[in-house]
């Protein structure tokens, strides 16, 4: 293996710890061996990065590599074979890889087709660590029921966490709300009972799965922090028409039962793109929300539902860092809930989302200072991905 020696200006490592000046990180094949070490191993690589910052690359724990960002990601899907959908989602999770993402968390695809791209990025560099969900689980009718995940009953929920966990999805997705992609269905409305979802979770914290939990509506976040998921996924608190209050005492008990709060941030609106009008009026309210959840000191992560339209592409992520600043995080905080703390989130916080030996090489480095810039974080300078430099 070639040993490869990073120097820059600066390290934000993903620990906590406030930024190093002047780093050395060694790598050795596909993990960091040693940061700040006083000794550069004869024969190494040494890279050098005037001016940047070296940071962890960033880990988004919501997207949808099956969808394209298209205006309508949906008819897309349906028009395409599986061997192009695969090829679609490849080319999805390389556009985040170069935008600094190396690890994404796939929360609903089609024929369980991101199982493949997870297998395949074991020996392509170009793609970042995939973490798959699989067809996500909703109701006959239900939220993405087009993607083929239909299941209800106690015992329907239970054979379908267990079909997952045979296949070997890294984590359950359930809708247990609706949704705005699917006609018919209501973002405040609750699509599983109560007996459904204990059944579902209690399943797969057997098998050793995480539960991920889409939910809108208030009702439906009641009922999925009752049922024990580990992660929120929107917690919008939608209404048909507006956005209501976080009901008193919830923050409390998502806190107390340490559920993340894996927030749809990140927004790309070029000229010709807006966001969809009831998003937009909705979106004072939503940002209201997601301060107080800051806030109150939860979990707060960011999962960007990539591929669901023109302003959500697959490269989106370093929009965020903005809007977790304005929310209230300071620049360290919103950086870490990017890295570190979303690493932690999905389960990886042994390997991924911190520069420190022993953790896999997967690194960003960008231009500038992005705790006091930023705009930083979208000038790349280099991407390494489990210890492979991508070309950009």
């Amino acid at each position: 293996m070639t040993i490869t020696v990073l120097r820059a200006d600066r390290l934000f490592d993903g620990t906590g710890a406030p930024p190093v000046d002047n780093p050395t990180v060694v790598i050795d094949g596909r993990r960091i061996v040693s940061v700040n070490a006083a000794d550069v191993p004869a024969g190494a690589t040494v890279v050098h990065l005037p001016g940047a910052t070296l940071l962890p690359g960033l880990v988004d724990t919501h997207v949808h590599l099956a969808f394209d960002a298209s205006p309508d990601p949906v008819a897309a899907l349906a028009g395409r074979d599986a061997a192009e959908t695969f090829a679609v989602m490849c080319t999805a999770a390389r556009r985040a890889a170069r935008a600094g993402v190396t690890t994404v968390r796939d929360l609903g695809d089609v024929d369980h087709l991101a199982l493949g791209v997870r297998a395949a990025a074991r020996t392509d560099p170009t793609l970042p660590e995939i973490l798959a969900a699989g067809v996500p689980i909703t109701t006959p009718g239900g939220h993405c029921h087009f993607l083929g995940g239909a299941a209800s009953g106690v015992e329907g929920v239970r054979a379908a966490v267990r079909d997952r966990h045979e296949r070997g999805v890294d984590v359950i997705k359930v809708m247990v709300s609706g949704g705005n992609m699917t006609p018919g269905s209501r973002p405040e409305t609750v699509q599983f009972t109560d007996d459904e979802l204990r059944a579902l979770v209690g399943e797969a914290h057997t098998l050793g799965l995480q539960v991920a939990a889409h939910a809108h509506g208030a009702a439906a976040i009641v009922a999925a922090v009752a049922a024990g998921v580990d992660s929120l996924e929107h917690a919008s608190f939608m209404t048909a028409d507006s956005v209501e209050d976080i009901p008193d005492g919830l923050l409390d008990e998502i806190n107390r039962r340490g559920v993340a709060l894996s927030l749809t941030l990140g927004l790309r609106v070029d000229e010709g793109s807006t966001l969809p009008p009831a998003m937009a009026a909705r979106l004072p309210k939503l940002t209201a929300n997601a301060a107080a959840m800051c806030a109150s000191g939860a979990r707060v992560v960011v999962g960007t539902d990539a591929g669901i339209g023109p302003v959500k592409p697959h490269d989106v992520l370093p929009t965020a860092l903005v809007q977790l600043i304005r929310i209230g995080m300071t620049p360290a905080a919103a950086l870490h809930a990017m890295t570190g703390r979303a690493a932690e989130v999905v389960g990886l916080g042994d390997r991924k989302g911190k520069v420190v030996a022993g953790y896999d090489a997967d690194l960003l480095a960008v231009d500038g200072d992005p705790l006091a810039d930023p705009s930083a974080l979208h000038r790349i300078r280099a991407v390494y991905v489990r210890g492979a430099a991508l070309t950009r």
